[in-house]
């Protein structure tokens, strides 16, 4: 056979593609097939729905990556499948959507770890229930939680400090003071003291570290599931609408009065918002962590009883025209003396305690809830600029336990007796 040589570079070019060819021919179905098979991820347990079990999304088997998650969710929704079997990956890609979108990685997201490894994961929560409010004037639950939030975040950053044992072992003296001058007017039995502060007067003295990391990492679980219950529904309502929340619904992520909310808040009236987010609100303290804080105030006795009465002895949300938590309902003292004179002692300090429902929740629909649609309606520029406040910044200014005592000694120099 006879014609032109051939070239170095046709000669190379000839290689490449007998090895292209030949590369081609030997993928084999498996390697071809290397996208995730839905059917992998159908019928799923929410096994970490409560984030007291781990880190990361609702299920250790999903994907942390929406866009991967989106695919799945996409084919399930193609080939038919009922929504209750794709439940755990609906949430699990709205989820993972809404820390995206928030600036949170979710695969290591874990509570547990402690505040100061939580830390950005806070302002950042606080901050995206912000800037939904700044963008969606309807969605008043969100704005509302950014403020209270970082409130509570700055508690937070105070109880991890080393220096809050020595915090709590100066409040019990003082405790004790105050439940001993009870004692020396009405006699040792007299039971109108709040449970918390007669536990903090016991034990005051003795919480260790151990007891303040416990009750941190069990908050910092309460604001995961928060946030990883009622903002995906959020980020729903705002890239998806009202049908995007009825494929939650129709897994049975919530129940029909939840979706009833987000229909009443969709209506964008006065007392539609007012309504649904008020049904939000309950969702979150009286369905996602009820629980958790009764195991709080549970925990160890007297200790759980002692640290959940002085969050509420120094909680002071960021509403305008929402008392501080201690100066609402506090704490009266009425009885009766041999000579039939009514005495009534007024003591600056909460005769009730944050962590028991039906307390708090007298408090949020008495307070809360309508000075801050006051706000809303009536006082939106001052509002807004309060919500621009970066939520890091916000948590630094509210770092309350460092007035906790001075709280506690005014109440003792100020403690009031009136005779009748």
């Amino acid at each position: 056979m006879t014609g032109r040589p051939v070239s170095s570079r046709r000669l190379a070019a000839l290689l490449v593609a007998c090895v292209v060819a030949l590369t081609g021919a030997l993928v084999t179905p498996a390697t071809a097939d290397a996208a995730p098979d839905v059917g992998e991820y159908l019928d799923l347990p929410l096994v970490n729905r409560d984030a007291a079990h781990g880190p990361g999304g609702v299920n250790p088997a999903l994907p942390t990556d929406p866009k991967v998650l989106g695919t799945l969710l996409a084919e399930a929704r193609s080939e038919g499948v009922a929504p209750t079997s794709y439940r755990a990956l609906l949430l699990q890609y709205w989820l993972a959507d809404t820390t995206r979108a928030a600036g949170i990685d979710l695969a290591s997201w874990n509570p547990r770890a402690g505040v100061s490894a939580n830390r950005a994961n806070l302002a950042k929560s606080y901050q995206y229930y912000k800037d939904l409010q700044l963008k969606h004037r309807e969605l008043q639950w969100a704005g509302m939680g950014g403020l209270v939030g970082a409130d509570f975040g700055g508690g937070l950053l105070d109880f991890e400090l080393a220096t809050g044992v020595y915090e709590f072992s100066r409040m019990a003296p003082v405790a004790h003071a105050i439940v001993g001058e009870t004692n020396r007017l009405f006699g040792p039995a007299y039971r109108g003291l709040p449970d918390g502060l007669r536990a903090l007067a016991r034990v005051g003295a003795t919480i260790t570290a151990a007891d303040l990391r416990h009750v941190q990492a069990s908050i910092l679980v309460m604001q995961k599931n928060i946030f990883s219950d009622l903002m995906p529904m959020h980020r729903a309502y705002v890239t998806g609408g009202l049908p995007a929340l009825r494929e939650m619904r129709a897994a049975g992520l919530f129940p029909a009065d939840v979706m009833t909310a987000w229909e009443q808040i969709a209506t964008k009236t006065p007392d539609g918002i007012a309504a649904g987010n008020a049904r939000l609100l309950r969702r979150e303290q009286g369905e996602v962590i009820d629980e958790q804080w009764d195991a709080v105030r549970g925990y160890r006795g007297d200790v759980g009883e002692a640290m959940t009465y002085a969050s509420t002895l120094a909680g002071s949300p960021s509403v305008a025209g929402v008392p501080p938590l201690r100066s609402y309902k506090p704490l009266r003292i009425d009885a009766a003396t041999v000579a039939g004179r009514t005495v009534r002692v007024t003591v600056p300090l909460p005769s009730w305690n944050w962590s028991v429902f039906d307390e708090r929740w007298d408090y949020i629909v008495h307070e809360l809830l309508p000075k801050y649609r006051f706000q809303i309606e009536n006082r939106w520029p001052a509002l807004r600029r309060e919500l621009r406040i970066p939520s890091d910044v916000q948590m630094e200014q509210h770092r309350p336990i460092r007035t906790i005592v001075p709280t506690l000694e005014s109440a003792l120099a100020t403690l009031k007796v009136e005779t009748t």
